[in-house]
């Protein structure tokens, strides 16, 4: 995926994936910077590594680099316990296995009562409203998609806490091909090829 903010492009956010008999291993790479008169004023760079083992989460790590302070998670699935085990630099604790890792890959996290920060660990919980069928076009090709928003449960969490999120889901494929929301600007991920 390209990462635009006003409708210039600043990054990616690119995923690939890896199947092995029963086990599915997602790598995600993201690096992005918004400059501001030639100065950096928001940056992220960050590496991620998923395991799913029969289609499910069994770990997860993340190192990111936001703004030049350092986040992270490390998630593992306790079998005895039915939880995953978390230790993230915003959140370290049991959660429950219904959870999804707020990652763009997982078509999972519009149906999901809660997500894991791939950033920080931290829980936070999501209301998902269907909005309507439509057609899209991205770098020349269109999709029907289905247009969802993901918005924060919580509705007094501070601005820059919040979920707010417009999601378009080509259902055909199982792929999210955009996301979209304001913060500093308008931003956009932007499906551009998928193999």
């Amino acid at each position: 995926m390209e990462v635009f903010r006003n409708n210039k492009i600043i990054g990616y956010s690119n995923y690939y994936f890896e199947h092995e008999d029963n086990i599915m291993t997602i790598k995600n790479y993201t690096k992005f910077k918004v400059k501001l008169l030639g100065i950096n004023i928001f940056s992220i760079s960050s590496e991620a590594i998923e395991k799913y083992e029969n289609n499910k989460l069994v770990f997860f790590k993340s190192i990111t680099f936001q703004n030049n302070k350092e986040k992270f998670v490390n998630l593992k699935y306790d079998k005895k316990s039915d939880k995953f085990i978390i230790n993230g630099s915003s959140f370290k604790g049991e959660a429950d296995v219904d959870n999804v890792i707020g990652n763009w890959w997982n078509q999972k996290i519009l149906i999901a009562d809660s997500q894991i920060s791939p950033l920080s660990g931290s829980i936070k919980e999501q209301t998902v409203d269907y909005l309507t069928k439509e057609t899209i076009k991205i770098y020349d090709k269109s999709y029907e998609v289905l247009h969802f928003k993901l918005e924060s449960k919580n509705k007094n969490l501070p601005k820059e806490k919040k979920l707010d999120f417009d999601i378009w889901l080509d259902p055909r494929k199982g792929l999210i091909v955009k996301i979209a929301y304001e913060r500093m600007g308008k931003w956009e991920y932007r499906l551009k090829n998928f193999e």
